[in-house]
């Protein structure tokens, strides 16, 4: 079988933004402005990380969601891929980011479109549906796909063909590719139970509303280990989907405006230094990656990932 790609998430709804977050301090509640693009005319536009160095500061949509991305129990923003964009843009010269947070995952693409946030810091697959309308870094971290299910795996729940043939309920988020995954290996669309976000799924499984929860195994693992640890809730073995005969391996990188190709070339050059450098694990290991995914992820550009090869 052949490799396939998937960015993140798949961002198919449009939906308000909420609040905003300074990196490093308290967050801050913020309106939904659009980015201040200055007011020195065509120059400033063609190189917006001038702009940037003068103020000190670039606007970074997220989704809250561990451990990609999201505000910690004191409102910092932390996670995978604002801790790796942090050490960039500091690399760059801008020390600070202040995080525009989405109310759900199908807000991202369309929040850096209209200009509320400058790129996207959200631990995003790069797949070609996605490539069409922003643009990406290259992948800072490859990863797979893992089940949430009862303590014990009752309902021996290891496949989406298994979930097909079984009958079994299975959750996923809003906008997630995991719902597309589910889709072509079987499972019938009243199987398939959608939730706004993490928390919303994991209480829905302790419910008894689905039998089990479709996600990446990190995000799987860090939100049990970190908030339902004493819950009757185990994650399977990680596995790699296979849609068309090809499989579906996750890679994950940044978003930016397809215009802003300055700003993603100089992103892209202090991320193969972070890479080159062995510098990316040290900064996400905490969040329950491994050297097995950011070996992947070198190994990939956002090139290759936006061809589909």
């Amino acid at each position: 079988m052949t490799a396939n790609r998937w960015t993140r998430r798949d961002f198919f709804r449009t939906s308000g933004l909420t609040a905003a977050a300074l990196v490093g301090g308290p967050a801050l509640i913020a309106g939904c402005s659009r980015v201040d693009e200055g007011t020195t005319g065509a120059s400033q536009s063609a190189d917006p990380l001038a702009r940037f160095k003068q103020t000190g500061t670039i606007k970074v949509g997220i989704a809250n969601e561990q451990p990609y991305g999201y505000r910690d129990k004191d409102g910092n923003l932390t996670g995978e891929a604002p801790e790796v964009a942090r050490v960039i843009f500091k690399a760059l010269g801008v020390d600070n980011l202040e995080a525009q947070i989405v109310d759900s995952f199908g807000s991202l693409i369309p929040g850096l479109q209209s200009k509320q946030y400058d790129f996207i810091a959200a631990g995003m697959f790069i797949i070609p549906e996605r490539c069409s309308q922003i643009a990406f870094s290259n992948p800072d971290y490859a990863g797979t796909t893992a089940f949430l299910v009862a303590k014990g795996n009752p309902k021996k729940i290891t496949s989406f063909e298994e979930i097909a043939k079984g009958g079994a309920k299975v959750g996923v988020l809003e906008g997630a590719v995991e719902k597309g995954y589910a889709e072509a290996g079987g499972v019938k669309g009243g199987q398939i139970q959608v939730f706004p976000n993490q928390n919303a799924a994991f209480k829905g499984i302790l419910a008894g509303r689905v039998d089990a929860i479709a996600l990446t195994a990190v995000s799987l693992r860090w939100t049990l280990q970190q908030q339902y640890a004493d819950e009757p809730l185990e994650v399977t073995e990680s596995f790699v989907p296979v849609v068309d005969g090809k499989e579906q391996l996750g890679a994950g990188g940044f978003g930016f405006r397809k215009e802003d190709t300055g700003l993603l070339e100089a992103f892209n050059a202090e991320l193969k230094k972070l890479q080159d450098s062995n510098g990316v694990l040290p900064l996400i290991e905490k969040f329950g990656f491994t050297k097995t995914e950011v070996d992947n992820a070198a190994k990939l550009t956002a090139q290759q990932l936006c061809a589909g090869s």
